[in-house]
């Protein structure tokens, strides 16, 4: 089970929902130049980039993803647990449409 919170709870002044139902998260990231979001898991998710940038994307291995993300880019990916960090020297932001029918849910 994936105890890590969600990117909203994890980093509140980088994530803001602005929508929640039972099918789907739909939730706005800004990510300034030099900062770096807290430890956070997503279930399923589609996300469209208005501003992209140079990201590192950390994961729990040690390992990083270096992304040039274009303006208007897209990317889906399955359920995981990361951390982004902003390497760029524009403001990153983003959309992001996570599937709830597709996350693993714990008893809480």
């Amino acid at each position: 089970m994936n105890t890590s919170p969600s990117a909203n709870e994890a980093s509140p002044d980088v994530y803001e929902v602005l929508l929640s139902n039972d099918h789907v998260n739909i939730i706005e990231m800004k990510l300034a130049p030099a900062k770096i979001d807290n430890w956070h898991r997503h279930p399923p998710e589609s996300v469209y980039f208005i501003k992209g940038g140079k990201l590192r994307i950390h994961l729990p291995d040690g390992e990083s993803i270096s992304k040039d993300v274009p303006d208007g880019g897209v990317m889906w990916h399955e359920e995981w647990t990361h951390r982004v960090e902003n390497v760029g020297d524009t403001t990153v932001h983003a959309i992001i449409v996570e599937d709830k029918r597709g996350e693993i849910h714990d008893a809480r």
